[in-house]
């Protein structure tokens, strides 16, 4: 099992698959050279790997991650089908599947682990993709940053309107993409150039550097 599990981290830690799926776990700070930085806290893994994309049927090699946990009974039969070789028998299916390009035929196999341990090291720069947070209906002054209108001159309730958004007769509409309020939030977010401070493999934890996108336990892409 050693010798499978180090063979694993060398063929992961190469340029075959450089991506692990993690959770937010929580925001700290770190110093570093006498300077206080934010960090986040991430679980990343185990992963499993659930399909190998054939070049010859699809046209590129890939591989599909699954992670987290989810019961029996919240997966579909089909869902349960694909998962069949990738999951032993009375383990949870896993709740996240992703997929990810490589540049040649994968050496791993269906059902084999993947540990944060085996793709990054300390001081590897990372870039990070999750959707962000939900606000909901927000106005203009929220949503773009809008100036708002003036509080003098007997102005009574357009304090935060988002005033023009035309030009009158000519064209006599509103041009599209024009910036109005609106649902905020739930954007895929991609932060990069994030810095690998520590990995904690027992707990298959990972700390890095700056900010991520997205609310605690939300599904988080993590790529070298």
């Amino acid at each position: 099992m050693c010798d499978l599990r180090a063979s694993l981290g060398a063929f992961f830690r190469g340029n075959m698959i450089d991506t692990i799926l993690a959770t937010k776990k929580d925001m700290g700070q770190a110093f570093i050279d006498g300077k206080r930085i934010p960090t986040t806290k991430l679980v990343a893994g185990p992963c499993v790997v659930t399909q190998i994309i054939d070049k010859d049927k699809n046209g590129y090699w890939g591989l599909q991650l699954g992670f987290g946990e989810k019961k029996i009974k919240n997966t579909t039969k089909p869902l349960r089908g694909h998962l069949k070789k990738a999951v032993k028998a009375g383990e949870k299916f896993p709740r996240f599947l992703r997929e990810m390009r490589v540049d040649q035929e994968p050496e791993a196999k269906v059902g084999d682990p993947v540990a944060v341990s085996d793709i990054f090291v300390v001081g590897d720069k990372v870039i990070v993709t999750a959707t962000s947070k939900g606000k909901g209906f927000a106005g203009g002054m929220k949503r773009w940053g809008f100036k708002g209108g003036p509080a003098t001159h007997g102005q009574s309730d357009r304090a935060r309107a988002i005033g023009s958004i035309g030009q009158g007769t000519t064209p006599g509409r509103v041009h599209k993409g024009k910036k109005m309020p609106g649902r905020m939030g739930t954007d895929t977010v991609t932060v990069k150039n994030l810095k690998v401070l520590s990995i904690d493999e027992a707990k298959n934890e990972i700390l890095v550097s700056g900010p991520v996108p997205g609310p605690r336990g939300g599904l988080v892409i993590v790529k070298k």
